[in-house]
């Protein structure tokens, strides 16, 4: 017979036979692999940089609060505006106003850094809300319970319409 193979019978005690893995089994090991990664990028993206907004007004009452500030997201129609010590987050198309708590907030010089899960789920209690397109300024004026204080926004706008930033 020599030395090919041909001829040789394979004893079953000599097969090597690779391991058998489900896929369950597979995906749960590649899951315990990549979950550090994948829980560090969802981390990363739940925190939002909101950017200052250049030529925004701020009015508490009809009258300029000391200490303010208004900053912008990613979306459209939503406002972080640091009103004194407070921290409100402005959704104009839902005419919804939340509180965050300013311990929350992390501020890193023109920027301030926001994690989503620290948004409430509860808006505070606003009436009175009315929006106006005053040309190169889009006004949104609205009061804090029924007979609370006002607070107006006035965002600069293009001609067109369309936020100057």
């Amino acid at each position: 017979m020599g030395n090919t193979l041909e001829g040789m019978r394979i004893s079953p005690l000599m097969r090597l036979r690779a391991p058998q893995i489900s896929r369950w089994q597979a995906f749960l090991v590649l899951s315990l692999f990549f979950f550090p990664t994948i829980a560090a990028i969802a981390q990363k993206s739940a925190t939002q940089k909101w950017k200052t907004l250049p030529f925004a007004i701020v009015r508490y009452n009809d009258d300029a609060p000391k200490s303010w500030n208004v900053y912008r997201g990613d979306r459209k129609g939503i406002y972080l505006v640091r009103l004194w010590k407070r921290y409100l987050l402005v959704d104009t198309d839902s005419q919804s106003v939340f509180e965050i708590d300013p311990g929350k907030v992390r501020s890193t010089g023109e920027e301030v850094e926001l994690a989503s899960a620290d948004i409430p789920a509860d808006p505070i209690d606003t009436t009175e809300w009315k929006t106006k397109n005053s040309g190169p300024v889009l006004r949104h004026r609205f009061r804090f319970g029924q007979t609370g204080n006002f607070m107006e926004l006035q965002i600069p706008v293009m001609p067109n319409g369309r936020p100057a930033y």
